[in-house]
Parts: structure tokens; C-alpha cells; sequence
């Protein structure tokens, strides 16, 4: 063996467990190493913490049918806890670098179309059935046969279409994209800055936290987007401190007067799983379950091909290795984030981060997760980390991501059309199920059109099929009575 592999191995740490480790997650044999794996972990980690600021306060902010709100602090601690659980949970079960925690969207719908008409214990109720459905889905092998049926070139574009995704989110998140107030009056929906212009330290940290990582990465240097991260947020300290600046956003880089707190787990096991169907019906609840399994089968679908094509984890037909053991995880930690009223938990494309740092295996999710674990008793140094000094992360995975366009055969519209519906719908719409449901349509549409109708597999024709109730939820449910 050579100095390299050991050093890879890590056997001056104990040569038997270590390479037990090493053979358990096969670091070595997908060409990373222990040092990858962990910055992998932290980068991961810092470029999605912010669900614990934000998950708290989307599900905070709403009412339930009585007026009743969730407790923050409780929310944060049952957030973490999912988080961290399931992130290993994925990591020992399904050894892919593939971070979990609370999803955004989900939580929205949770918030502000569950909670609305029935008490908060129901609409959690409703997650985790969501979640067991989920996972007879997985059980019967129906959702891993879809993921199977979608062409390669599809699942590039779906890549593509993510990449831009999360760059669009971290250039929101950091606001050097904001929507017009006045939207309403103006045919540019969108603009630079808060005022059509960028101003302010927080933009100015954002913009070198940019520039510094486009830097590292020009340069190679390992662990560009952590060293990134850390020196951003360093920054962003000693601005603060300076210039007392008040328009960082959720998170405020100042440190906490209290750096431990006592982690409350007073939302686990609030849920009530049938209790919906006398609040609603059982037509109502059919739908909004149907919803909530289209949106979470997708989103994960389109993360877990995502991160693992960017990692260079998919075989030679374009399978994720694994995929069974994956997906079934993924369904339990809905049904977990349902059972501590944290909201449906799901595959997170923020682990794109660690996977640019190196990551390929789920060692990194053991870092992950741990950071997490750690965030239930250091709930006040969440503050520290701006989504100023996160964001530039996700800006460059994007970048990183956008390189798989070069493989999609642009000559071809029976390709082409689909790779670029699912390209441009997911940032222009705003999420990953949009995409997904555009180009899957669109194939299924101009296969039909030339004729080649055979060539389509079946679960994608059921696939598209959903997808038109997915679109046309609205009117169903007018004419259902419903809406």
C-alpha cells in the first residue's frame, strides 16, 4: 500500500478501525478521502443551517383553524433534531453525501394551506401519512422504477436546471436579487439589489464572498468553498461590530451573549394521523395528500439525481447506486418530520456544497448530521454565519452544476425541448417539481408528435399524467367543489 493510501486511509489513527470505516463507506475506492469527506460534511452543513432560522420561522408565522401558533424555540429544537437524525440515518443506510432536513415549499403548503383548516396536529398528521405512502411507494419499487424510466439526457437537464436553481436561491437569500415592490406597475419583475442598485456592507460581503470563491476554485484549492464560508462569516463579524449594519436579513453575524441552551422537545409526537379527515373530508384530504407526495417525489427525485451525477456516483445506464435504500430513507424522514412537527423532511441539493468540496460518500453526512446534532445545545451561534457569507456556496455549485449542459444533444427536439423546459422552468418558477413536470410533459408530448409514442415507457406516460393534475389542481378542485 502506499504512503498515499494510508494517508487516505488515515491508518495512523488506528489501522483496523479506520480501514473498517473506509471499506464500510468505500472513501477510498470512490477516490475521496477522510479530509474530503469532512469539509464535504461542513460545507453541506453551513449552506443549508439556515433552515433552522427559516423552517422556525415560516411554520411560526402561521395560524392553525383555532388561531393556535407553533412555538419557535420548539421548532427550532424538533427542526435540528430531524435534521440531524435522518442526515445519518442517509448516511449509514443509503452512503451517499446527501443531507436532509426540513423542506422548503413543503413547510410553506404545511403552513399556509394545511394549518388554515385544521388544527396543527392534524396538518402534521397529514405529513406523515404523506410519508408512509411515500414509502409503500418505495416498498412496491414504483418510485424507483420511475426514476429508471426518465432518459439519461433528462436527468442532465434536471442536474442543469438545479444548478441554476440554487444559484438563483443563494443570489436571493444574499438579496442581490430582490422582487420589485411595485411589481404590479412594471414589466421587470425582478431587480439588482433592494433598489436596482447594490448597497450596503451586507452586499459588499456577499459580492467578495463571490469573487473569493471563484478564486479558490480557479486556483484549485481544497476546501474553496469552506475556506470561503469561514472567511466571509469572519468578515462579516468584524463589519457588524464596525459599522453596526442592520439590514443583514434572518441572520445576524454579531456573537451571542448565551452560547449553549437547553435544547425543548415539547412538538415531538403532536400529530393526529386521521385526524384531518373529519376536519376537511376525505375528498379535501385526498388532494392535499396527492399534493404534498407529487411535490416531495419529485423535489427528491430531482436531488437525489442532482448530487449524485455531480459527484460522478451514477453507473453507466445512469442509476444512482443505491437507489432503493435511498428513497425509502428519504420517505421516513417525511413521516419524521410529520411525527415532530418539524414539517416533511426531504433530500437537500444544498449537499451539491459538500460534494464541491469533495464528499462521495456518507461519512460526510456523519459530519452533517453531527453539526446538526451539535445545533440542538448551540441554537444561539446559528446567528453567527449571514446567508451573506452561505450563499456564494451555492452561487458556485451552480456553476459546477451547469457544466453537464455540455452532454445533452441540443440537435435533437425530442431531447432538446424537454432538457431546456426543465432548465428554465425550475429558477423561473421556483422550484424543482415545476422543472421536472415541464420536461416530462414536453417529452412525452413530442414523442407522441413524431410518431415514436412506443418509445416513451409507460411510467412515464403515468408520470406526465400526474403531472396534469399536478398543474391543474386548481380547476379539479373548483369543479370538485373543493377549492
Amino acid at each position: 500500500m502506499s504512503e498515499a493510501q494510508k494517508t487516505a486511509r488515515g491508518q495512523d489513527a488506528g489501522p483496523s478501525t479506520v480501514t473498517g470505516v473506509d471499506r464500510f463507506f468505500r472513501i477510498t475506492e470512490r477516490g475521496s478521502t477522510f479530509g474530503r469527506e469532512i469539509r464535504g460534511g461542513f460545507a453541506t452543513f453551513f449552506t443549508m443551517a439556515y433552515i433552522l432560522v427559516l423552517n422556525p420561522l415560516i411554520l411560526g408565522s402561521a395560524k392553525d383553524k383555532s388561531g393556535e401558533q407553533l412555538d419557535p424555540v420548539q421548532l427550532t429544537t424538533a427542526t435540528a433534531l430531524v435534521a440531524a437524525v435522518m442526515t445519518i440515518v442517509m448516511g449509514v443506510g443509503g452512503n451517499l453525501p446527501l443531507a436532509l432536513a426540513a423542506g422548503l415549499g413543503l413547510n410553506a403548503v404545511v403552513a399556509f394551506q394545511l394549518a388554515p383548516l385544521m388544527s396543527w396536529d392534524d396538518a402534521m398528521g397529514l405529513i406523515v401519512l404523506e410519508g408512509l405512502l411515500i414509502c409503500v411507494l418505495v416498498v412496491t419499487g414504483l418510485r424507483e422504477a420511475v426514476m429508471h424510466a426518465i432518459p439519461q439526457q433528462l436527468k442532465q437537464a434536471i442536474s442543469v436546471g438545479i444548478g441554476l436553481f440554487i444559484a438563483l436561491i443563494g443570489f436571493v437569500d444574499a438579496g442581490f436579487v430582490t422582487r420589485i415592490p411595485d411589481a404590479a406597475n412594471t414589466t421587470v419583475p425582478v431587480q439588482l439589489g433592494s433598489t436596482g442598485t447594490l448597497a450596503g456592507w451586507p452586499m459588499l460581503v456577499f459580492c467578495l464572498g463571490v469573487l473569493l470563491t471563484i478564486a479558490l476554485l480557479a486556483r484549485k484549492v481544497r476546501g474553496a468553498i469552506l475556506i470561503s464560508i469561514v472567511t466571509m462569516t469572519v468578515v462579516a463579524l468584524v463589519v457588524n461590530a464596525l459599522a453596526d449594519v442592520t439590514t443583514w436579513g434572518l441572520t445576524t453575524p454579531e456573537w451571542p451573549d448565551q452560547v449553549v441552551d437547553a435544547p425543548d422537545f415539547g412538538l415531538l409526537g403532536q400529530f393526529s394521523l386521521f385526524g384531518a379527515f373529519g376536519q376537511v373530508g376525505v375528498v379535501t384530504v385526498v388532494l392535499l395528500v396527492f399534493t404534498l407526495i407529487l411535490s416531495d417525489f419529485f423535489d427528491t427525485m430531482g436531488t437525489v439525481v442532482g448530487v449524485s451525477a455531480e459527484a460522478g456516483l451514477l453507473d453507466e445506464d445512469g442509476k444512482v447506486p443505491g437507489l432503493g435504500r435511498v428513497l425509502l430513507i428519504d420517505g421516513a424522514a417525511a413521516v419524521a418530520g410529520g411525527a415532530a412537527s418539524a414539517s416533511s423532511a426531504t433530500s437537500y441539493i444544498e449537499s451539491a456544497a459538500g460534494v464541491g468540496e469533495g464528499a462521495r460518500t456518507g461519512f460526510a453526512n456523519l459530519v452533517t448530521g453531527s453539526l446538526f446534532g451539535l445545533a440542538l445545545f448551540l441554537t444561539p451561534l446559528l446567528t453567527i454565519v449571514p446567508l451573506q457569507a452561505a450563499a456564494p456556496a451555492l452561487v458556485a455549485v451552480g456553476f459546477l452544476m451547469m457544466t453537464q449542459v455540455k452532454h445533452i444533444d441540443w440537435d435533437r427536439y425530442e431531447i432538446a425541448v424537454p432538457a431546456f423546459l426543465t432548465i428554465a422552468v425550475m429558477p423561473f418558477t421556483y422550484s424543482i417539481t415545476n422543472g421536472i413536470g415541464a420536461g416530462f410533459l414536453a417529452y412525452v408530448l413530442i414523442k407522441t408528435v413524431l410518431g415514436r409514442a412506443k418509445e416513451v415507457h409507460w411510467l412515464l406516460w403515468g408520470a406526465s399524467a400526474l403531472f396534469l393534475v399536478y398543474f391543474a389542481i386548481d380547476p379539479i378542485e373548483q369543479l370538485l367543489g373543493v377549492g
